[in-house]
């Protein structure tokens, strides 16, 4: 064995540098489970390129409307804004339960999920209560059954730029951390009425690449004669990249991120998308699927993996030491 390889053999494990350095700024909120760092301003800076490379347009199928930008964060921070979100934002494994004929199912969500925002009928006062959009006044107390919460600054700057960039507007961030290649999400689009008519919605990708895959629903055969689907798509998604969905897209067609093995199973992957809520079902919809009513977990450098925040690591199984010694208030939400 060469010296150099004896060297490195014995030489002690140390912690993996991470790519950008935490701002001392938080932000807070009394329905977030612990301060939220900022985005670090190096970030903010490069992030003032954005996008990297002009979107290309795919609209050359039946109810087809996107925007595919490969990639939008440029690829010198993507890596860093991934390690940072997996490393300062809460994430939760909800579960929940499904009737399906007359027989109730308990569904585990295959993947971390968190969200951030309200509805277009309230908004965020400076203070962080929740007031009545049109009218400034706050809210009612019982107006909202789940507690939502203004979306943090590190996410707030990502979705200014992207309002900026795709002339739409939104009020919603919702963010999908993926594991390995074992953590999915089925076939479904994103068509709920409290989206309103012909919603966009900005889906980005920071981490390992997955597939993302797009089928168009089934057509109706008309006046008795059947109608070629159009064909499927599978756009590879790399960190940085985004997919502006907009148009009928939503109405019409159906997307999922399938399970991958190979190599790169192991690694993990953040999705984010922004969008536009209109009434208080969207609020409460989200909420009871990104965050539920479990507890809180948060990523731990040193073993790799996400951890119960602030719990014994002999609670719960999927879990190891507590993420920081943090207490536990408020992972109830």
């Amino acid at each position: 064995m060469k010296r150099g390889a004896l060297d490195s053999f014995f030489k002690p494990v140390t912690p993996k540098k991470t790519k950008y350095e935490a701002s001392a700024d938080k932000s807070h909120h009394e329905n977030y489970p612990f301060g939220i760092a900022h985005l670090p301003a190096l970030f903010i800076e490069q992030l003032g390129f954005s996008p990297a490379e002009e979107g290309k347009l795919m609209n050359d199928q039946l109810n087809l409307d996107l925007v595919y930008y490969q990639p939008y964060i440029p690829s010198s921070i993507a890596p860093g804004v991934f390690e940072f979100l997996r490393q300062e934002l809460p994430f939760y494994r909800v579960q929940y339960n499904i009737n399906r004929g007359g027989i109730q199912t308990l569904i585990n969500t295959p993947r971390f999920t968190t969200v951030f925002g309200v509805d277009d009928t309230s908004r965020f006062a400076t203070d962080g209560t929740i007031v009545d959009a049109k009218k400034g006044n706050k809210v009612e107390a019982n107006r909202y059954k789940c507690k939502p919460r203004p979306i943090p600054h590190c996410l707030d700057e990502l979705r200014k730029i992207s309002e900026g960039s795709t002339g739409e507007t939104f009020n919603f961030c919702l963010v999908n951390y993926y594991a390995d290649g074992k953590d999915s999400i089925s076939y479904h689009s994103d068509d709920e009425r409290f989206l309103g008519t012909n919603p966009a919605i900005a889906s980005f990708s920071l981490g390992v690449k997955r597939d993302f895959l797009m089928k168009h629903k089934p057509i109706t055969p008309r006046d008795g004669v059947a109608v070629d689907e159009p064909k499927g798509i599978k756009l590879p998604l790399g960190s940085g990249d985004m997919v502006l969905m907009r148009g009928q897209t939503q109405s019409n067609w159906l997307h999922s991120i399938p399970k991958r093995a190979g190599a790169e199973a192991g690694k993990g992957r953040i999705n984010i998308t922004f969008r536009k809520a209109m009434v208080k079902a969207g609020t409460e919809n989200y909420y009871q699927y990104n965050v539920g009513s479990g507890g809180v977990f948060k990523w731990d450098a040193e073993q790799e993996k996400m951890v119960a925040w602030g719990q014994a690591a002999e609670s719960i199984e999927t879990s190891g030491t507590p993420g920081n010694g943090e207490p536990i208030a408020g992972t109830k939400v």
